[in-house]
């Protein structure tokens, strides 16, 4: 079974940054996409970020020009640095990643989720 471990939420102030990083392990073969997904309290989970094995990227537009995704293709590891934070931003994080297992079967995974609170 695939594993996406988090790492990197917590507590930070408004106009502060964090980074969260997202490693997948066992029985990879390849990893289409890998992104982050996030929910508020008493909201649905929305996309924030994508990144493909070619590194195709797609933000939502709250926020664009703030947050960056990245991935390391070696490491099977996606990273989202946050900028300018917003209390808006508040909730969990979830890592999202499409993987191609060793048996060729296509796996979509979520990692546990992460806290990212941002105090106004």
């Amino acid at each position: 079974q695939v594993q996406l471990v988090e790492s990197g939420g917590g507590l930070v102030q408004a106009g502060g940054s964090l980074r969260l990083s997202c490693a997948a392990s066992n029985n990879i073969f390849s990893i289409n996409v890998m992104g982050w997904y996030r929910q508020a309290p008493g909201k649905q989970r929305e996309l924030v970020a994508t990144i493909t094995s070619d590194s195709r990227i797609n933000y939502t537009d709250s926020v664009k020009g703030r947050f960056t995704i990245s991935r390391d293709n070696v490491k099977s590891t996606v990273y989202l640095q946050m900028n300018s934070l917003k209390p808006e931003d508040t909730g969990v994080y979830y890592c999202y990643a499409s993987v191609v297992l060793g048996s060729g079967a296509l796996r979509s995974s979520w990692g546990q989720g992460t806290q990212v609170t941002v105090s106004s």
